[in-house]
């Protein structure tokens, strides 16, 4: 598979007035690759997506100057970006995987997140945790508004900069940036994710349900 531009619906020239256009390379072309780099070009940002071939998953990540997003099988993680350290030098990459097993196992329990295990494996890159907790088809929503609330989205990284690009795409989409620590509380982000997964398809349960609003939060 060759890298590829996902479908175009602004051109980057519907960039809003003082904003940059961002360069993203997407290593995957799955569900979520499509749902959110499909966003960012409608924000008017060039996205190449690319998948399997190692060349094409090295154009991808070089063409990603500003961002890179990896959007694969969490199993496939750490081998898609073991080997692609030059093409990775400096670059953000934003890890959206969940290690969730059969019956909703966390499956890195007792060791290091995976977003930790990403970062060893591409220790040129900076990495942060996000976009993980909701199904793709939040990520088609445009935007992601419930109970006229603007969906939040939980960020995990150490390096700043890293973090106001990632703030940057969240907010593109229509949604909130929340800063929720260093890259070593990326293991939270994820270990969420799977109760949350289980909640929702083992229980069809309401998950939103079981947190109150913040004035009852005893801070």
């Amino acid at each position: 598979m060759v890298p590829e531009r996902l479908p175009t619906v602004l051109s980057v020239t519907d960039t809003p007035a003082g904003e940059d256009v961002v360069r993203i390379g997407i290593l995957g072309t799955g569900s979520m690759a499509r749902a959110l780099g499909g966003q960012w070009e409608r924000a008017g940002h060039e996205v190449v997506a690319a998948g399997r071939s190692r060349g094409d998953l090295r154009a991808a990540a070089e063409h990603g100057t500003d961002a890179v997003l990896l959007a694969v099988p969490h199993a496939a993680a750490v081998d898609v970006v073991t080997g692609l350290e030059e093409a990775l030098r400096g670059r953000v990459l934003i890890d959206c995987t969940n290690p969730v097993g059969p019956g909703f196992a966390l499956l890195t329990a007792g060791g290091p997140a995976a977003a930790e295990r990403i970062a060893a494996a591409a220790p040129t890159a900076r990495v942060v945790k996000a976009f993980n907790i909701c199904h793709e088809s939040v990520w088609r929503l445009t935007p992601p508004v419930f109970a006229g609330r603007p969906l939040a989205v939980p960020l995990c990284g150490d390096d700043e900069a890293a973090l106001t690009v990632v703030r940057r795409l969240v907010r593109d989409l229509g949604c909130v940036p929340l800063h929720a620590g260093g890259l070593d509380r990326s293991g939270l982000l994820e270990a969420t994710a799977a109760l949350l997964i289980r909640l929702w398809v083992a229980e069809g349960a309401d998950a939103q349900a079981i947190v109150p609003p913040l004035e009852f939060s005893g801070a």
